[in-house]
Parts: C-alpha cells; structure tokens; sequence
C-alpha cells in the first residue's frame, strides 16, 4: 500500500491517513521514505503485542545492525545507538540500571520545584523580544532542554549547540540528508567525549558525573556506551518532550473551550495531558525485527522483515477510544501508548509528564488570552516523531 508520511496535508489532517491504513487491515504493508517496505500495525492490541513481546519482536538483527539502519548510512549513527533504547535483553536492562533511579518518581517530584521555576521564568519573558512569539523556540524548546542539561550536568550555555544537532538529527526523510548529517554527529561525539573526559579529571554533577563514578567502580558500561546514553539522554529526553508542549498548547488554543475547563479546575491538567499525549503524541512509530516467522493479524511476516507499531493510529483506534478523533480532556478511562510499552517503556515518562502539567499548567494561568497568530502550521518532517517546527503566537 502507498502512504505519504512525509506530506504536510498528512501531518495537519493524519487522522484521514489512520482510517485509510486501518480500513486495509490491522496489518498493512507500506513503503516508508529511506527505509522501504515495512509491515505496519494499525490496532492498539496489535501495537501492544509487538512492543510487549521483546523475544518474537527484537530491536537487533542477528548480525548486530539496528531495526531500520541500512548498509550505506554512516557508521556514525550505528556507534551512537549503542545505548538502552537500541537494545535487546540483557544489554537493555544492564544499561537500563544504571540511570533508572534518577528518572523514578521520588526523584523527579525532587525537581518540580526547579521545572516550575523554569516555566515561570520563560512565561515572563515570552514576548521579551516582541509579538508574535514563537512559543515552540522560546517556551515548548527551551524549558525541556533547562531541565535535561541540570539533570545531566550540562552547560547551559551549550544549548544552541544542542538545539542545532537535534533539528538537523530529526528532520531526515531522505538518504542524501545523511551525507549532510556526518559532520554534526562527529561533532556531537566529540562534544560528548570531551565532556566525559573533563569530568572524569575535574569532576563534576549530574548524571554525567555518576555514570563516571559507575564507570571508575567496575560497573558493566564501556566508553562508547557512555556517550551513546549521554546522547540518548540529551536528545530523546528534550525532543520527546518538546513536541508534546507544542502539539498540547496548539491544540488547546484550537479547543479555547478546553484550555477554558483546565484554567477554571487546575486538577484536570494530570488527564489534560494524558489526552494530549493520547490525540497528538510525540512518537508515532518504532521499529522492530521478528527473529521468526510469526503470523500477526491474518499475516505472515517473515523473519527479519521490518514492523512498526503505528502508535499514532493505535492511540486513534476507536475499539479501544470512543470518538477517537475528538479531544477531550475529561477522558476518564485513557490507556494510550504514547510512551511505548513493554521492556522499552520510556524511562522519563514520569520526567516528561511533570514537565507537560507544570508547563501547560503554567502558560494557560499565566497567559489566558494567549491565541496563535494562524492556525496552518508547518510541522518538521520525521517518520518517528511529530512536532511543530514553530507556533507563532500573539496576546
């Protein structure tokens, strides 16, 4: 089946792409820019079953190589996938150990104190430089990207440069991007070394510091692991998170009545974001490889052929969410796998949701009158991820 993932008629309207792909079948093969053909689930139970079933449904082929990574990309991309996220068990659950403690609960409402400081500052200072205001550059970007470099222990001054390296790593849908994506990712590598090296000498904080102490104590990561999750840390923990500020507050401005319903009762906002994770989340698709033939929704799909679980259509299935295709924030009874499922489930879920109710919380308080200056917006192109490339706004 032919699909356009990558046209700005599907990024605006993708609820008409879903019932499309989901009227072929629960499974349906379809051809994806740079990766090609690949198997494509359309049912949250079937979603659920690939990203629960890490045995069947692996990240890894049996030569080592990453779901998706093809013989011509660098070599580049490959070495700094070698963290948790591109790992099948045991190697996912050694890595994973590591870095689990400073994402749990207790840890995180550690830092709500400092997350609504954050927030409070950049709503102040939104139209500093005049109106209309880019809510993703100066709010929905800058807030995610404050509290990853303070948990890590990176400079803040060094947040241009983090900004630049994420936009040119997510925005490729064509092989000739890859050429001009090398330089950046040496850099990045360089960048994360060097940083590793002069805490390792000088010392220093955050969760740089303590994989350095696990590392002088013998613990099982090597040095290209560090910096793999040193990067996936970096990046996948302000991304992810950026686009579900800038979706969320797009679409509460869309829906002034329900931006209305959370100012007039702040206990909402916990399900506020829940659904606005649910109706527009970050990550659409993950990769994974069967390491057997297996039959999955009245097909057969052989061993090593690609299958993403379309997590946008999943969280869209009307079998699993009555009028899928409308927001609602009073949603009581909203299991989504915006942040995955399985083994793999995403270690800042509960980052990146205090993050959502404090920012969204924060900005509809703070600014009420707060309105976008067009409604067309102009998403960055991804197969995997999904977030505004700005969201001009007026007060």
């Amino acid at each position: 089946m032919r699909a356009d993932f990558s046209s700005q008629d599907y990024f605006r309207n993708p609820a008409a792409e879903i019932e499309k792909l989901r009227s072929a079948g629960p499974v349906v093969d379809v051809r994806f820019p740079i990766v090609g053909k690949v198997w494509t689930t359309t049912t949250q139970d079937l979603a659920d079953r690939v990203l629960k079933d890490s045995e069947t449904f692996t990240i890894r082929r049996d030569d080592g190589t990453v779901a998706g990574f093809r013989w011509w990309m660098p070599r580049i991309l490959l070495t700094l996938s070698n963290h948790m996220l591109s790992m099948d068990e045991p190697d996912h659950r050694r890595l994973r150990d590591i870095v689990d403690e400073a994402f749990r609960r207790r840890a995180v409402r550690d830092m709500e104190p400092r997350i609504l400081a954050i927030a409070d500052e950049l709503a102040g200072e939104l139209f500093a430089q005049g109106s209309p205001a880019d809510l993703v550059d100066r709010y929905a970007r800058t807030l995610p990207l404050s509290v990853i470099c303070e948990l890590l222990g990176l400079p803040l001054a060094d947040r241009p440069k983090f900004t630049a390296w994420a936009r040119r790593i997510t925005g490729l849908t064509r092989p000739i991007g890859f050429l001009g994506m090398i330089p950046n990712m040496l850099a990045m590598r360089r960048y994360l070394e060097n940083h590793l090296e002069s805490v390792r000498q000088q010392g220093g904080e955050g969760l740089v510091a303590e994989l350095v102490r696990v590392e002088k104590e013998g613990g099982q990561i090597s040095r290209n692991e560090m910096v793999s999750m040193v990067f996936l840390l970096l990046f996948a923990g302000h991304e992810t998170t950026t686009n579900l500020l800038g979706n969320g507050l797009f679409h509460l401005l869309r829906h002034p009545e329900q931006a209305a319903l959370v100012r007039a009762d702040p206990s909402l906002f916990h399900g506020a974001v829940e659904e606005l994770l649910r109706y527009d989340g970050p990550v659409q698709r993950t990769a994974r490889i069967p390491s057997e033939d297996v039959a999955i929704g009245g097909k057969t799909i052989g061993k090593g052929e690609m299958v993403m679980p379309f997590i946008g259509a999943a969280d869209r299935d009307p079998a699993q969410f009555p009028e899928p295709d409308r927001l609602d924030i009073g949603r009581t009874d909203n299991r989504h796998i915006a942040f995955g499922w399985g083994i793999h489930f995403c270690l800042g879920a509960p980052l990146a949701r205090v993050e959502g109710q404090i920012a969204i919380n924060t900005l509809v308080r703070r600014l009420p009158r707060l309105a976008f200056v067009s409604d067309t917006v102009e998403y960055r192109q991804s197969l995997t991820l999904r977030g505004l490339k700005a969201l001009p706004v007026k007060f």
